[in-house]
């Protein structure tokens, strides 16, 4: 809870420093009350009990605690990418604030423990990247990518209320556990429009989450925004959204999963199908890694499906994982591609002659996110499929590995391109020292993470 008190008050500092004068104060400021936020999180962590507030309107357990960290880690290495951007912007302060609002809706969905907070979380989430997808003025393609994103961001919104309206109407309340308790004192004779309202609710979650048929808006809305905020999209967006999925359907839905099983079955292998097939044939860096993400959304939903002890830690340790490796990625593009709609796989030709430290890193992060081992990838995979073999859904990971196998060709793309092609420029790029510290971090990372994957999974036990 305290975290949260901290990121609010971030955000509305950063609001505040273009008037107060203290702007060149703000990134170490905000980088130093992130390093805050998740300090009082993990003291909150320690003590075994929940905390709720508001009412039980928002509970911080564990389960939610662990993601505030997770968050504030993800958005820690997003300000390092970031800064030097952002420095000589004169919407430094506009861009730093929205970012933590984000981040404030995304500890929301991660706690909420009524059905208004989680709306309330994906809104605040939501909001603020609406406006920075179109924070490139002068470039069409990032006003186009506002647009979607807002329109069906609405749109999403509006399946996802009209769900909770049928899910209150037939429990009569909003709060989670009264819900959960109305669906285990009443099954096999709940409502027809609960089971309505259940259905609207996956299909607003889907939408959040990019996967199939709800994703048609990703590809498009991740190339035309800027490259900075298309990081940020595909880490902590993702990231938050299955925190919630996963957070409601364990809690509320868990006792009826025969009934949206099937449902979600089907969402699964679409989207690992359609994600990992459809991502072969692009050329651009940005939208083969949109694709990708839809793809790994089918992956995670693998855990959702197959609730169980392992699921949250599951869940936790693949979105950590490729949101590290997905932000290590941003940070090598950010420096090949200083120009946001200059994304061409071509520009990572001969890579290793330029930079041999961004070739390096840029390896680690695709093999990782193709789930090679010894990277955090490989066994954030492992743990999905394990989770998913343990409730019997083996036909599924059969789809999920075949799926796998085409990923890692795809995936391949930019490594080859960086050490086996004649680059189309023989200029050495050069790094800022910050930037080279952030590959640094993230690479280890992904390969300590992938060393020893049973610390992640256990703060869940």
């Amino acid at each position: 809870m305290n975290a949260l008190f901290v990121i609010s008050l971030l955000g509305v500092t950063a609001m505040l420093a273009e008037i107060v004068k203290f702007k060149k104060l703000l990134p170490l400021l905000v980088l130093t009350g992130l390093v805050v936020a998740m300090g009082l999180a993990v003291i909150e962590w320690v003590r075994p009990v929940n905390i709720p507030a508001f009412h039980n309107m928002l509970v911080f357990n564990n389960y939610a605690l662990v993601f505030t960290v997770g968050f504030c880690i993800i958005t820690f290495l997003w300000f390092m990418l970031a800064q030097h951007q952002l420095e000589n912007k004169t919407a430094l302060t506009d861009h730093y604030s929205l970012i933590l609002f984000s981040l404030a809706g995304a500890v929301l969905m991660a706690s909420f423990g009524n059905l208004v907070m989680l709306f309330l979380g994906i809104e605040i989430l939501s909001i603020p990247l609406y406006i920075l997808a179109g924070s490139n003025k002068k470039s069409l393609s990032s006003n186009e990518a506002a647009f979607k994103y807002f329109l069906m961001g609405s749109f999403a919104t509006g399946f996802l209320l009209f769900g909770v309206a049928l899910i209150y109407g037939a429990s009569g309340s909003f709060d989670i556990l009264e819900i959960s308790e109305y669906v285990l004192r009443n099954a096999g004779e709940l409502p027809h429009y609960f089971y309505a309202g259940l259905l609207l609710i996956v299909v607003g979650l889907s939408f959040k989450v990019s996967a199939v048929p709800f994703h048609f808006w990703a590809p498009d809305v991740y190339q035309g925004a800027p490259n900075l905020i298309t990081a940020f999209m595909l880490t902590m967006v993702k990231m938050a959204a299955f925190a919630a999925f996963f957070r409601l359907f364990s809690i509320c839905f868990a006792s009826i999963g025969q009934v949206w099983a099937q449902v979600i079955t089907v969402i699964i292998a679409s989207t690992l199908l359609l994600g990992n097939v459809t991502a072969v044939y692009q050329t651009s860096f940005k939208r083969m890694l949109a694709y990708s993400g839809i793809s790994h959304a089918g992956y995670i939903l693998l855990a959702i499906l197959s609730i169980n002890n392992y699921s949250a830690g599951a869940i936790f340790y693949y979105t950590l994982a490729y949101s590290i490796a997905s932000i290590t990625a941003f940070t090598v593009l950010q420096n090949v591609c200083a120009d946001d709609e200059n994304d061409s796989l071509e520009n990572f030709n001969g890579l290793a002659k330029r930079n041999p430290l961004l070739a390096l890193s840029l390896t680690v992060s695709m093999l990782s996110l193709a789930g090679i081992p010894p990277t955090a990838g490989f066994f954030a995979k492992y743990t999905i499929f394990v989770t998913a073999l343990n409730n019997g859904h083996v036909w599924l990971v059969i789809i999920a590995v075949l799926a796998s196998l085409v990923g890692v060709y795809y995936y391949f793309k930019p490594i080859i391109a960086s050490y086996f092609k004649t680059p189309i420029n023989e200029t050495v790029i050069e790094i800022s020292l910050q930037h080279k510290l952030l590959i640094i971090v993230t690479t280890a990372l992904t390969l300590a993470l992938g060393l020893f994957p049973d610390y992640i999974i256990k703060l869940f036990s």
